[in-house]
């Protein structure tokens, strides 16, 4: 199969797998800043903190993110041929 790659192609690997990686750190680390300030704000709201998330929470958001990476991996194929 890496014959049908050009050196162009094979070489911007490494590249994209670390813009990839850089990008996974910075919107995780937004989100847990965000998780952690709405904890914040809700244990100043309502003086008690949220209980433990639960496996639905978890599921779901697993959910969320198979779709979100079904559609960055579509975003990498050419458009299908017309017959």
């Amino acid at each position: 199969m890496n014959n049908l790659l050009s050196n162009n192609e094979t070489d911007s690997r490494p590249q994209r797998l670390l813009t990839g990686g850089l990008l996974g750190v910075f919107f995780g680390l937004i989100a847990a800043y965000f998780y952690s300030r709405a904890i914040e704000d809700d244990v100043r709201q309502n003086g008690v903190q949220r209980n433990p998330i639960s496996t639905g929470e978890i599921i779901g958001l697993g959910l969320a993110l198979l779709a979100l990476l079904r559609q960055v991996s579509e975003m990498g194929r050419s458009a299908p041929k017309k017959k």
